[in-house]
């Protein structure tokens, strides 16, 4: 019997097209890694939990509490009062500290917060919503534009190495060692007060009422220039540095030589085989970045005079309003573990070696 000749294809192989072995194995499998994901997940359930615990447990364990401070600003409360108050902040003294804990998750497993005393009773959802939305529209926005500018400006420097744009590193690596609270003073000092181009600080003028109106729109953009200004200014050299490093590494890669040697467009070569590689690790930061948003910029918020997540935090701390901190901490951490798991279930989907691994 005759052995069959195997059939040779018509188009040469080509390896840069076609990837490697391993990534055309994953390719042809291509499947969504549930192992790794569910590992992830589980992973950041039990890190939620534990902050959740140590969001509940500090306020406990520090000196006093958030209704022996607000007697002390109004001593006409009677005893009563007082201890019907702290019932209600879940500090009654008469229950354990386990149902305290389990009468918390309760109440957070339906959207209470609780209550702050800082802002006349009213509930922590609604004050916390309130500054959300300010930090998020203004930090939030700010490092989309330093994270784009900054990876992309990163990614062409290093690509043009050796070349005069190469003095952008230490340029934009400059203005992220001053201190953000004398960066912001300096941009209000020339461009509020000797130029007058912008105003010194708040979110928006006096005597304007929040409203979906043009007006009101243009005049909260014309105050987020500056703060978003100095927080563009004081983070691009971070991410421009990152990424000028990453593709320095990439650009030594044997792919990267054979697609240059294949006499591929050299926009082609650093766009989808060494930037797109290069970038992997600076997602990570970008996730951080994201979740901290929520937090926002205390410093910058406080000079500005801005009414963000961070001045809440700072106003509640300095009130010993335990119940907007706990609040606050809990956004925050929610943000972050929720910022996190998406950068991992991203990398995932654009590094192969992931899905390879579990395969």
């Amino acid at each position: 019997m005759s052995a069959v000749a195997p059939q040779l294809p018509d188009q040469p192989f080509d390896a840069i097209a076609s990837g490697t072995t391993a990534t055309r194995a994953v390719k042809a499998h291509s499947r969504i890694p549930w192992r790794f994901l569910g590992g992830r997940a589980a992973f950041y359930l039990f890190t939620l939990w534990a902050a959740i615990t140590i969001n509940f447990l500090l306020p406990r364990l520090m000196k006093g509490d958030a209704v022996t401070n607000y007697l002390a600003r109004n001593r006409n409360i009677s005893p009563e009062a007082a201890e019907a108050l702290r019932a209600l902040l879940g500090l009654d003294t008469d229950k354990s500290i386990w149902q305290q804990y389990v009468d918390y998750w309760g109440h957070l497993l339906q959207g209470d917060l609780g209550i702050s005393l800082l802002n006349g009773m009213r509930p922590v959802t609604e004050v916390v919503g309130q500054s959300l939305i300010w930090t998020v529209g203004l930090v939030g926005f700010a490092t989309l534009i330093a994270f784009a500018v900054g990876t992309i400006g990163g990614a062409i420097v290093g690509w043009r190495r050796g070349s005069r744009l190469d003095a952008l590193i230490p340029i934009t690596t400059f203005f992220s060692t001053i201190p953000y609270f004398w960066l912001g003073l300096l941009a209000i000092s020339v461009f509020a007060v000797m130029l007058g181009w912008f105003p010194i600080g708040k979110a928006y003028g006096v005597g304007m009422a929040p409203e979906w109106s043009w007006e009101f729109i243009g005049d909260v953009i014309h105050h987020g220039v500056l703060p978003a200004g100095t927080i563009i200014i004081a983070s691009l050299g971070g991410w421009m540095l990152g990424m000028r490093n990453m593709m320095l590494t990439v650009l030594d890669e044997d792919y990267v030589t054979v697609a240059q040697a294949k006499g591929m467009p050299k926009n082609r070569v650093l766009w989808r085989y060494a930037a797109r590689n290069a970038v992997l690790p600076q997602i990570q930061s970008f996730a951080l970045a994201l979740g901290f948003i929520v937090g926002g910029t205390i410093v910058m918020e406080v000079v500005f005079s801005y009414p963000g997540v961070g001045k809440l935090l700072l106003d509640a701390t300095n009130a010993k309003d335990y119940a907007l901190m706990q609040g606050v901490f809990l956004v925050i951490t929610i943000s972050v573990l929720l910022a996190n798991l998406l950068a991992d279930v991203a990398y995932a989907f654009l590094d192969p070696r992931t899905r390879q691994t579990e395969a």
